[in-house]
């Protein structure tokens, strides 16, 4: 599986991301190219070769109408204040593919979250300051294209360091992590570290949010790339973050399984909670019968679950159902990938589900589908099956 892991020691930021990514390009200049073709207003973008503790990296170079982020200039004078709906605009007129325009709204939408937590007021009247400027639209939008172009099929990356002290910014001296970085971690593997400072800022954090589908150590896998992303600040920690492309044999997606046993609960209000389950984002959902102690009949209950969804079903099954605790396991799953295609015969359209992987190819006429053209036409299920003419090869 192509996996993209993100080493995130001095934390993370949206240049130190850009860099990283950029190296892993076949030609990193390129992305120059990438960022100028997709039409930020008044924004120039550029990359360097630079170095920390005598390690190579690449240091992007953002620069609003001449100046670059971070000069005392620019802080005074270029901050214009945008709101989430100006930024949606501006990022929805770019040239760049829906995919990219999505995921860059997306990490907007976090941030604008965040800030709204942070201030205490509604995300439409949160106003963006740093987050909200035009280097920032450089940063998530240039980061979106990469992850794009690189096309990872997973991206990894280890705890963050968000580090410890105070920081100064537009509202004045405010604890490390800052409000908005310490909103949006939240669920997220952080550590302070051992040096005061801000290692991650909301832009970075917002990034790896969204991209992000495992947090932990590096895995066994096998990397051809190595891109180094050089940050800005002056730390005694090399202040890079590290990007590995390469491929993880067998790596299977994990998945939770959550299970109750059920002995006082009638078989109507059980039935109940699987549609409740399956509703509420589980992945499965059943029931099997069993004998619990002093050889009363109960009921197993079983629901599959994606890792973050975990803890909101756990938490429905405490609520609907009369059991007082549940037991959670990891599971890895073979999953092939699944897609609708449409068959036209006499009784109606019907969806084909066509599934895919690990060298197998499987389909199947979707059962609502199959009764209602039977329903509607009166005739039986068998009936209506047997007029299905499908071919996997000639899709």
């Amino acid at each position: 599986m192509k996996t993209l892991y993100l080493e995130c020691n001095a934390g993370a930021s949206g240049d130190m991301i850009l860099g990283a990514l950029t190296e892993l390009l076949d030609k990193p200049s390129d992305f120059e190219k990438m960022i100028g073709s997709a039409g930020i207003p008044n924004i120039k973008v550029s990359i360097a070769q630079g170095e920390v503790f005598g390690i190579s990296g690449t240091k992007v170079h953002i620069s609003i109408n001449g100046v670059e982020e971070g000069h005392e200039h620019h802080e005074h004078h270029h901050h214009e204040h945008h709101t989430l709906s100006n930024i949606t605009d501006i990022i929805m007129s770019l040239n760049v593919s829906e995919k990219v325009k999505k995921d860059a709204c997306e990490i907007y939408g976090t941030i604008a979250q965040a800030e709204s937590e942070a201030h205490g007021k509604p995300v439409d009247l949160v106003h963006f300051h740093e987050v909200g400027a035009l280097d920032a639209v450089a940063d998530i939008v240039g980061a979106c294209m990469l992850f794009e172009k690189l096309a990872p099929e997973q991206v990894l990356a280890s705890p963050i360091r968000v580090g410890y002290g105070q920081v100064r910014c537009a509202h004045g001296v405010l604890p490390v992590p800052a409000p908005a970085t310490a909103s949006i971690v939240k669920g997220m593997p952080v550590y302070a570290g051992d040096e005061e400072g801000e290692f991650c800022t909301p832009t970075g954090a917002a990034i790896l949010k969204h991209f992000v589908t495992k947090f932990g150590q590096m895995p066994t896998m096998q990397y051809d790339k190595l891109g180094i992303g050089l940050g800005s600040k002056v730390f005694r920690t090399a202040n890079m973050l590290r990007a590995f492309m390469g491929e993880i044999e067998n790596n299977l997606p994990i998945i939770k399984e959550i299970k109750c046993n059920i002995d006082d609960m009638t078989s109507e209000d059980i039935g109940n909670i699987i549609e409740l389950l399956l509703t509420k984002g589980a992945l499965d959902a059943f029931i099997a019968p069993c004998v619990m102690k002093k050889g009363r009949p109960g009921f197993e209950l079983t629901c599959l679950s994606k890792p973050q969804d975990a803890e909101e079903l756990s938490l429905l099954i405490l609520a609907h159902t009369s059991t007082i605790g549940v037991r959670i396991h990891d599971c890895e799953r073979y999953a092939m990938s699944s897609r609708f295609e449409k068959c036209t015969t006499e009784y109606g359209d019907i969806r084909i589900k066509v599934s895919e992987g690990f060298g197998l190819r499987k389909w199947k006429p979707e059962y609502e589908d199959v009764n209602r053209a039977a329903f509607e036409n009166d005739v039986t299920l068998n009936e209506v099956r047997n007029r299905i003419r499908f071919d996997l090869d000639e899709e």
